[in-house]
């Protein structure tokens, strides 16, 4: 699984924090950080994240 966040839709609103804290997170800056290629086992919080993104900036490739 690899995620791909649009950074130029992304406004930083941390959403996808709550939902997946092992993949992403928001830096010192508050601006987001993600891990690409999280294991299988985060699948379902990425899903959510990616669910719950008020600008629907988070997809999943497999």
């Amino acid at each position: 699984m690899k995620v791909v966040v649009d950074m130029d839709k992304c406004q930083d609103h941390g959403q996808c924090v709550f939902a997946a804290p092992d993949v992403f997170r928001l830096d010192d800056a508050g601006h987001l950080t993600y891990v690409a290629e999280p294991g299988e086992a985060s699948r379902a919080d990425v899903e959510e994240a990616a669910d719950v993104c008020p600008l629907q900036a988070i997809r999943i490739e497999d």
